[in-house]
């Protein structure tokens, strides 16, 4: 199935659509989402991206991040997407947004306009092996200080965005 991006502009404001990867080779910026879960105990569900990913393979991050499809809600979109990488769904709530460029080693290049989701998740998980190769709560005080230990062990976005949700989860107690 070809896969296509929503291409927008600095305000989110929609441009057309072009194929996932030839929008990621030509760095051209497009609609994507970040899903952030928390358990009751206020840790945070990590996923090891499975090796076979087309960039950051086998490094941690959040919950799940992808892209709508042309005409798809963001929020459905990101709940169709907790679904397919670790079976699940919860209600979902938009934080807050940020835009980033990143750059791989492969000619690919993510340069999006990121909506961030937050929800809460107690019950089992059933990840997709083609998506997610382990799992994990984490305190975020742990995840914080692990990515000072070892930043290569996590996502470029996750970087920019988990500063962002820490500040956020900050602002909200």
């Amino acid at each position: 199935m070809l896969e296509e991006v929503i291409l927008v502009n600095e305000f989110d404001k929609p441009l057309g659509v072009m194929e996932k990867m030839e929008a990621h080779r030509k760095a051209l910026l497009h609609r994507a989402f970040s899903v952030f879960i928390f358990n009751s105990k206020g840790e945070m569900l990590l996923q090891r991206r499975s090796m076979t990913k087309y960039h950051s393979g086998g490094l941690w991050t959040n919950a799940c991040c992808s892209h709508p499809r042309p005409g798809e809600d963001t929020c459905q979109a990101a709940r169709r997407r907790l679904a397919e990488e670790l079976g699940f769904t919860v209600s979902l709530t938009k934080v807050f947004d940020f835009t980033y460029k990143a750059a791989f080693g492969n000619g690919l290049t993510e340069h999006e306009f990121d909506h961030v989701f937050v929800g809460h998740y107690d019950d089992e998980i059933h990840p997709n092996a083609e998506e997610v190769s382990d799992y994990k709560f984490f305190s975020v005080e742990a995840i914080g200080a692990d990515m000072k230990v070892q930043p290569e062990a996590y996502t470029s976005w996750f970087h920019l965005a988990f500063p962002l949700i820490r500040s956020w989860l900050g602002r909200t107690k």
